[in-house]
């Protein structure tokens, strides 16, 4: 690829605007400049393409209950933390939709549109999550997945492209489910991705051949406590940095599971994939 090709991202600028306060039903339905809204606990975030100060105005005296918090504007690329471009991660190719290899895509590519949404693979998390999904791919044959904590779909969409007949991509957030929506639609993964609104924890239970996680890790360890982790067949878990990680290793290894692999990115962000050892006669040591 040479890096004198120009393309062009599908946003030019980002006008954000930061509530305290949850907005009330979908009034901005239909507002071409309106990109989403992000909702964070008791905070939201809505982006827009264009400035949206007049619309801003009518939304909150329409919705006293808001209050507006603070304004930012910035390039796609700032909000994307740089220049999106194609990301190989072992046999993935990870492309966006708009760059001109997207033209010619090949068998393990991933057409990626994060939106607004984080989770492009460039985080140290996520491409070791594609690492460690390739592993699990590897070892054994996966036909049911769950992705908990989907974001833009990545992780989900990687473990269809590699073959799993199932899988499905859970988020609490309606904007991430919105995006990865669209990305399995992208990638003619209708058929083997759905995506659906809910609450990791309700979800644990359902017994799968791979279960991913990359998420906060006040949702992380409820997960790895809940009897229904056990029974899941191999893990992925992301999203950790050095302290959570200790304490969420100190629960797996209290569980009837082996920790296979574990990554370390610069002793900050940690994931771990492993298996479970009910009834499987396996070294609950794992070879970590």
């Amino acid at each position: 690829m040479s890096a004198r090709i120009a393309y062009r991202p599908p946003y030019e600028a980002l006008w954000i605007y930061y509530f305290k306060g949850r907005v009330d039903g979908d009034p901005l339905r239909g507002v071409e400049e309106f990109i989403g809204n992000w909702e964070e606990e008791e905070d939201s975030f809505l982006f827009f393409a264009q400035p949206a100060d007049a619309r801003i105005q009518t939304l909150l005296a329409q919705q006293p209950h808001l209050r507006l918090q603070d304004r930012y504007q910035m390039s796609y690329e700032q909000w994307q933390g740089g220049v999106m471009a194609p990301i190989l991660a072992g046999r993935l190719r990870v492309v966006p939709p708009w760059h001109p290899e997207a033209a010619t895509p090949g068998g393990n590519d991933i057409l990626l549109d994060p939106g607004v949404v984080f989770g492009t693979g460039t985080h140290p998390t996520t491409y070791d999550c594609l690492t460690a999904i390739q592993q699990a791919f590897g070892e054994a044959p996966v036909a049911k997945v769950l992705d908990l904590g989907t974001g833009t779909g990545l992780l989900a969409l990687a473990a269809a492209r590699l073959g799993a007949r199932r899988v499905l991509a859970v988020d609490l957030n309606r904007l991430a489910v919105q995006t990865a929506q669209r990305n399995v639609r992208i990638n003619q993964m209708q058929h083997q991705v759905l995506v659906a609104q809910g609450n990791a924890i309700n979800f644990i239970d359902l017994p799968n051949d791979l279960v991913v996680s990359n998420i906060h890790y006040d949702v992380m360890r409820h997960l790895v406590s809940a009897e229904g982790f056990s029974h899941q067949h191999r893990f992925v878990l992301s999203g950790l940095l050095r302290s959570q990680a200790r304490d969420i290793e100190y629960q797996l290894r209290r569980q009837p599971v082996a920790i296979v692999r574990r990554w370390e990115h610069e002793q900050t962000w940690f994931t771990y994939y492993g298996r479970s050892t009910r009834s499987r006669g396996t070294d609950p040591r794992g070879d970590a």
